[in-house]
């Protein structure tokens, strides 16, 4: 049940989160004099860091719907095996992203 509420949780916060990223690149796409605002929100860590977990749990766990609906029924040790590869992708995406050089 978690997962579910979860999944539909996260895909409502990526529509949400990926709108807000492609409006604030519009605006600094588009305009001479960059609105701050824009920037701000656009080049803000914890946007981006929600999105890194957010993408990898939702896509993970869609997987796991996948499975789970081509007849793998053991659904407690699938939870745990996708709930542990979406940490350990996350964690590693996260500490590229934050480590990274440009």
């Amino acid at each position: 049940m978690f997962v579910w509420i979860f999944h539909r949780l996260s895909g409502l916060l990526l529509i949400l989160l990926l709108g807000l990223k492609f409006v604030t690149s519009f605006f600094l796409m588009t305009k001479a004099q960059k609105p701050d605002w824009a920037l701000v929100l656009h080049t803000n860590p914890l946007s981006d860091t929600l999105l890194i977990v957010l993408i990898v749990f939702h896509a993970f766990y869609g997987l796991r719907t996948v499975v789970i609906d081509l007849g793998v029924r053991k659904e407690k040790l699938l939870f745990w095996i996708f709930t542990l590869l979406s940490l350990v992708i996350s964690a590693s995406l996260l500490v590229l992203y934050f480590t990274r050089n440009y």
